[in-house]
């Protein structure tokens, strides 16, 4: 598998977030969203083995381990690697763009689907039939980048009534949406949804690595 960086940190979003999380960042995307803040991990990487990719994984530690890219279903052996993870008593995530088919992940593993929005440029890219199986325990993330953002959020989740179905994340774009605002939209929509800022942005300098 290509991998940019395998590092440990706290899970700086989604319903885990501030737990200790061992991040295993894939290297590619075919998606190219207006507010990318991992563009590094476009091109690049190290060619590893899912041998090596575990023993570096049970160096580090944390029994959470996130699955992010660039975009992992990329990965041909990502599957595999996630079978691997959840054997060696892992809780597993995956966050992805939403673009690519999930079937081929083991059923314990739990999906963030970045739905994209219209702010994102990549839109088009969306695939509803991920929504429609979304599951208890897995997440929906809407990355935000003003108030149309939000209404085309708002209108999906009312819609597809994904507050009933799976955890609902909103996540305004560090340094372009204020969070306050944000807020004020949910509360005055009573939407059922959880504000999701970067925790990693405010704790270390929002441009840092490996935080």
């Amino acid at each position: 598998m290509r991998i940019t960086e395998i590092y440990i940190s706290i899970q700086g979003e989604t319903q885990y977030a501030g737990l200790p999380c061992t991040l295993v960042r894939t290297t590619g995307c075919d998606l190219r969203c207006g507010y990318c803040d991992s563009a590094f991990a476009f091109h690049g990487g190290t060619d590893m083995s899912l041998d090596q990719i575990m023993a570096e994984v049970a160096r580090l530690g944390a029994p959470l381990v996130l699955l992010t890219g660039g975009e992992p279903m990329l990965q041909r052996e990502l599957p595999e690697l996630a079978g691997r993870l959840l054997r060696g008593g892992y809780r597993v995530m995956i966050e992805t763009s939403g673009a690519h088919p999930l079937d081929t992940l083991p059923e314990a593993v739990v999906r963030v689907i970045d739905v994209k929005t219209p702010g994102s440029g990549e839109s088009h890219r969306n695939r509803p039939e991920l929504l429609r199986g979304l599951r208890p325990g897995d997440a929906v993330k809407f990355v935000l980048v003003d108030e149309a953002d939000y209404t085309w959020a708002a209108d999906l989740i009312r819609e597809q009534e994904l507050g009933g179905r799976a955890e609902v994340l909103l996540s305004p774009v560090h340094g372009r949406l204020d969070p306050r605002k944000l807020v004020e939209w949910m509360l005055r929509d009573r939407l059922p949804a959880r504000l999701n800022v970067q925790l990693h942005k405010y704790i270390w300098e929002p441009e840092a690595r490996r935080v």
